[in-house]
């Protein structure tokens, strides 16, 4: 773990230029077209980039060194922003749309080839605790970078904007690089250990085999979940200026300030409950936080006062935080080689969910209220984690009466007299 707070210090660096990099190419779109509809269809190809490249990036970790990989997505990122910066004016419209595919394209590449890697960085068991300080490092990268967007491009300009995205991938990738860290399993022995790492590969994939749907019931629920985070994040600025027309960034800037501490919170509080029981939580707690954080961006839009508004927030951040760990330790339990492709149609599947919920929240909320849009969207999150519950259940009902059969059978086996 030594090296890891390094890693992570880096990622959250990148992290802060994706933000920011975010906030400033959609407003500089805007603002060189003059036109919506061209804002709108640079972020559609961004997260169509992102979409696609979810399934080519798990390929690429299966078989590719992910250190070079990462390093090489914040080196092409880099590139592409000083590129845009050193363009002449008149070409720079032309060159967004191709930094919208690279920058969707790496940033999706880079974050399922670190989250495949932790389990050989760290240590499968220590991989809830270091996922627990990517999150925090992210989340607070999220708030700095949405926070200093609006002041950096203010003050400074585009351009020093593009130059400090630039800085933060260079950074990143500087220090990806001088790590001394594995990102990929050992390669099994040679000779007396073939026969018995063959075993436990066949072993391996009885079990995979046997999760597999629930991984994919976790993966549909992150799928939907993108599409309730969607809304919130839309309906967001349109309740917050109902509740102060005269200051419509106050309640914003409350919400994500809480919703961060949350997801600390759950950082602090997962990996001290892991240390100390040492079991990793599963399915059952994923459903349950998933559930809680949905009905917290519920309550939050459902006109409460600010404190008790703030204090939802606070509970869906740390539910957020708490669900994200668990997901992503669950995904990391699977065998090394499977690992990416999982993280590649994790990473499909959410930004599908993000992208179809940012056109369809933006569409409902001119005729229905942001409550009703982000009530609809999470209602559905909970349904599903309630589904999920109850098949759990079942699947624990079936093995508790298998075993008492087996139980009952060893017992009948036993001739009168022995065995008491």
């Amino acid at each position: 773990m030594r090296y890891f707070r390094l890693l992570v210090l880096g990622n959250g660096i990148s992290a802060y230029g994706s933000y920011l990099n975010m906030v400033a190419l959609n407003v500089f779109v805007y603002d060189a077209t003059g036109s919506a509809p061209a804002a709108g269809l640079f972020m559609a190809v961004r997260l169509a980039t992102n979409v696609v490249s979810g399934w080519v990036s798990g390929r690429l970790v299966s078989v590719h060194d992910r250190k070079r990989l990462m390093v090489g997505a914040d080196l092409c990122q880099a590139t592409a922003l000083l590129t845009l910066l050193l363009a002449p004016d008149g070409t720079r419209i032309g060159l967004l749309y191709a930094l919208a595919v690279v920058t969707g394209g790496c940033s999706t590449l880079s974050q399922v080839a670190l989250r495949s890697s932790i389990p050989e960085i760290v240590g499968a068991e220590h991989r809830v605790r270091a996922n627990g300080l990517l999150v925090t490092g992210r989340s607070l990268a999220m708030i700095a970078g949405f926070a200093s967007s609006g002041v950096v491009v203010a003050e400074f300009g585009y351009s020093t904007a593009f130059a400090l995205d630039a800085a933060t991938f260079l950074v990143s990738a500087t220090v990806l690089f001088l790590l001394p860290v594995r990102t990929r399993a050992a390669e099994d022995a040679v000779g007396g250990g073939s026969a018995a790492a063959s075993g436990a590969a066949r072993r391996t994939v009885r079990v995979m085999l046997g999760t597999a749907p629930l991984l994919m019931a976790m993966i549909a629920i992150r799928a939907v979940d993108g599409l309730g985070s969607s809304s919130h994040n839309v309906a967001l600025p349109l309740y917050s200026s109902s509740l102060d027309p005269d200051h419509p960034a106050t309640f914003i800037s409350q919400f994500w300030a809480t919703w961060a501490i949350g997801n600390i919170v759950a950082q602090q509080v997962i990996g001290r409950v892991t240390k100390k029981t040492g079991r990793t939580p599963g399915e059952r707690a994923f459903a349950l936080g998933a559930c809680v954080m949905s009905a917290g961006f519920i309550v939050v839009f459902s006109g409460l006062p600010t404190v008790p508004a703030v204090i939802a927030a606070l509970v869906a951040g740390a539910a957020d935080g708490f669900t994200e760990i668990v997901y992503v330790s669950r995904l990391q339990a699977a065998p090394d080689d499977q690992r990416g492709r999982l993280f590649g149609l994790s990473a499909s599947a959410e930004n599908t969910g993000f992208g179809l919920g940012m056109l369809v929240s933006g569409a409902l909320l001119e005729t229905f209220s942001p409550l009703q849009v982000v009530a609809s969207f999470h209602g559905l999150a909970i349904v599903l984690c309630a589904a999920l519950l109850l098949l759990l259940l079942g699947r624990c009902g079936t093995r508790d009466r298998a075993a008492e059969e087996t139980i009952g059978r060893d017992n009948s086996a036993v001739p009168e007299g022995h065995g008491r």
